[in-house]
């Protein structure tokens, strides 16, 4: 569910300053859930801040449309003992993917791509790619593919496009540097590792290829195409692809558990130094370079759950969510026992994945990040979940969260 590398990226947004209503107060009787058992979540967040695993949280549970749960605990800086706040802004990593996911489907509905179209019919550069047929001595062979690749195998992770980053992408600072444009294109000569379709592999460039399609249709940058048509009807004041300096303050520190203590990242991630706030940056990050906070992602999520509007603002048709949510994977095997993929949002098919997402429902869907971020969505429960830290892996601190809150609903 989560990216594997700490240093990939989500899009940078630069959102026009406006006034929002402030998110809705806590209602526990309207969602149908135990305030005495919500009580615990503070409770055992907090435990793992005393115990050092991580600097702090912020949780959110809302059900039935009513916010149930929002609290922070702990720090957002622990150098600067800068306390966790509400509305503290994370780098969501990962949960980026879906978001690029409605931005292609927001054009598929205005009959500007299908999902079937090869990725060649809108990106020329992919034409005539090359497929790893096997090695020979240390020697790749290659051969034409059965099919060219297209835009649903992108949002499944079925392209056979590549997990692991290739030397020419090594450099963290130059890939930063570079446009979007720049990036597909790298990718697109490099040769499919299988055949379209045929097997599962979590592909981040398959996720940015995807949002480039999104720039080129929309002929418009893609961060601007997640403000105008995303970010903006949903109210989601504090997310960006490219943050504003003036919100730098609110953003929190990233770490990683060493020897059983918390390291501040450094410059080599995206966690540390000029790059934690995109600085010099040109590349948009689609597959994880988003920042957002607890708030805005459950405006995005209670979209999902609402059948594509929100507060009077219709950005997908009923139709277009279901098929979003349906499992595209059939039985291949992704990257957790249980859990398959529908188009860019990972699914629980059977109870096993209901072990890997604590007490979530078959039919639940969600995407977590690289920096241990997770959020949520389970229509069987009507519920939607964020759990928001700074710390690679964090599952622990996660499936707590999703246990306790899952285990306070009523009816």
């Amino acid at each position: 569910m989560t990216t594997r590398r700490m240093f990939f990226f989500a899009t940078p947004v630069l959102l026009a300053h406006a006034v929002f209503a402030a998110p809705p107060a806590v209602d526990t009787s309207k969602a149908g859930m135990d305030p005495e058992r919500l009580a615990r979540i503070p409770v055992r967040m907090k435990s793992f801040v005393e115990k050092g695993t991580v600097a702090g949280t912020v949780t959110l549970l809302q059900r039935h449309g009513a916010l149930a749960s929002l609290e922070a605990v702990g720090y957002q800086d622990l150098a600067a003992k800068t306390p966790m706040k509400p509305d503290t802004i994370f780098q969501i990593m990962s949960m980026t993917k879906p978001v690029v996911g409605v931005a292609v489907m927001i054009l598929m509905e205005e009959g500007k791509l299908a999902i079937s179209d090869p990725v060649e019919k809108h990106l020329p550069e992919f034409r005539g790619q090359w497929m790893v047929a096997g090695e020979d001595g240390g020697t790749r062979n290659l051969k034409r593919p059965s099919r060219p690749i297209t835009i649903r195998d992108l949002l499944t992770h079925t392209s056979g496009m590549y997990a692991n980053l290739p030397p020419s992408f090594n450099n963290l600072k130059t890939w930063m540097s570079m446009p979007l444009s720049q990036v597909v294109a790298m990718g697109s000569q490099h040769p499919l590792d299988f055949e379209p379709g045929t097997k599962w592999q979590y592909s981040n460039i398959g996720i940015a290829t995807a949002a480039r399609i999104v720039e080129v249709l929309a002929d418009q940058p893609f961060e601007r195409f997640l403000e105008s048509r995303i970010f903006q009807p949903l109210g989601m004041k504090d997310s960006y692809i490219f943050p504003p300096a003036e919100k730098h303050g609110r953003i929190a520190s990233c770490y990683t558990l060493e020897n059983g203590k918390l390291k501040e990242m450094g410059e080599e991630t995206l966690g540390g130094g000029p790059l934690k706030f995109r600085k010099g940056a040109k590349y948009s990050l689609p597959e994880g370079g988003m920042y957002s906070t607890a708030a805005d992602l459950a405006a995005f999520y209670q979209m999902m759950l609402n059948g594509g509007a929100y507060n009077g603002k219709r950005l997908l048709s009923k139709s277009t969510i279901q098929v979003m949510t349906a499992l595209h994977t059939g039985d291949l095997k992704a990257n957790a026992s249980g859990l398959g993929y529908g188009l860019s949002w990972a699914l629980v098919r059977d109870p096993m994945g209901s072990l890997s997402l604590p007490l979530a429902s078959i039919g639940a869907y969600g995407h977590g990040g690289a920096f241990g971020t997770h959020g949520w969505v389970d229509p069987k429960k009507d519920l939607l979940g964020v759990f928001l830290v700074q710390r690679q892996g964090a599952s622990d601190e996660r499936n707590a969260f999703m246990s306790i809150g899952a285990s306070a609903i009523m009816d």
